[in-house]
């Protein structure tokens, strides 16, 4: 749960970070997720027990001071990262899995 600092609304995020060091700043960068849909492309839809029924919003990344992660809800598996990271990477215009002929 992540406070975003919209007016008393707490909402599930996706905490996309790596951890940070002493030398770092405080940061996390998340996904938030809503059961408010309109049915976008950029609307990840990835089931899960913890969360109500709705989509990660891979159009609405963004980075706040870890002070507003309030607590984990849960841990999404490779496969759910997976789902999630293609469509973030989407969003950016880049591919998930662009294989050797991307490098070419």
């Amino acid at each position: 749960m992540l406070d975003l600092g919209m007016v008393g609304k707490v909402r599930p995020g996706l905490i996309l970070s790596a951890a940070y060091g002493d030398q770092d700043r405080a940061l996390i960068t998340v996904v938030p997720h809503t059961t408010t849909l309109r049915g976008s492309q950029y609307e990840i839809p990835v089931p899960v027990s913890f969360l109500r029924p709705g989509a990660f919003l891979v159009q609405n990344i963004a980075t706040y001071p870890v002070v507003r992660a309030i607590r984990r809800l849960g841990t999404l598996n490779q496969k759910q990262m997976d789902i999630v990271g293609d469509g973030v990477l989407r969003w950016l215009g880049l591919h998930w899995n662009a294989g050797p002929a991307a490098a070419r």
